[in-house]
């Protein structure tokens, strides 16, 4: 099993940046595939952004691509998510995830471990 911390969020004007974080610890890190969901108020779990444990596929939602770029550090057991040019709509609370089937990760947007979350509020 693994352990996930987020940091990094905060409040940001549109338009502006965040690179959030994510502590794991587990001797199995590099072997989970990674990625990050959003939720906010009032709304369902959203699907962000994935990579597998290699690092070398990323998969992104259509709502953050081209604005969003997912990476891990496996040598740090640390996985980031660079948001640029951020938008009102993107405020959420962000949660780290570890996910054993990527194929199902990104067919459904589910994954088997997470993390607290950590808040991003962008506004206008």
């Amino acid at each position: 099993q693994v352990q996930l911390v987020e940091s990094g969020g905060g409040l940001v004007q549109a338009g502006g940046s965040l690179r959030l974080s994510c502590a794991a610890s587990g001797r199995a890190f590099s072997s989970y595939n990674m990625g990050w969901f959003r939720q906010a108020p009032g709304k369902e779990r959203e699907f962000v952004a994935a990579i597998t444990w290699s690092g070398g596929s990323t998969y992104y939602a259509d709502s953050v691509k081209g604005r969003f770029t997912i990476s891990r550090d496996k040598a740090k057991n640390t996985m980031y998510l660079q948001m640029n040019s951020l938008k009102p709509e993107d405020t959420a609370v962000y949660y780290c995830a570890a996910s054993v089937d990527i194929g199902r990760t990104v067919r459904t947007g589910t994954f088997d471990y997470w993390g607290q979350g950590t808040q991003v509020t962008v506004s206008s």
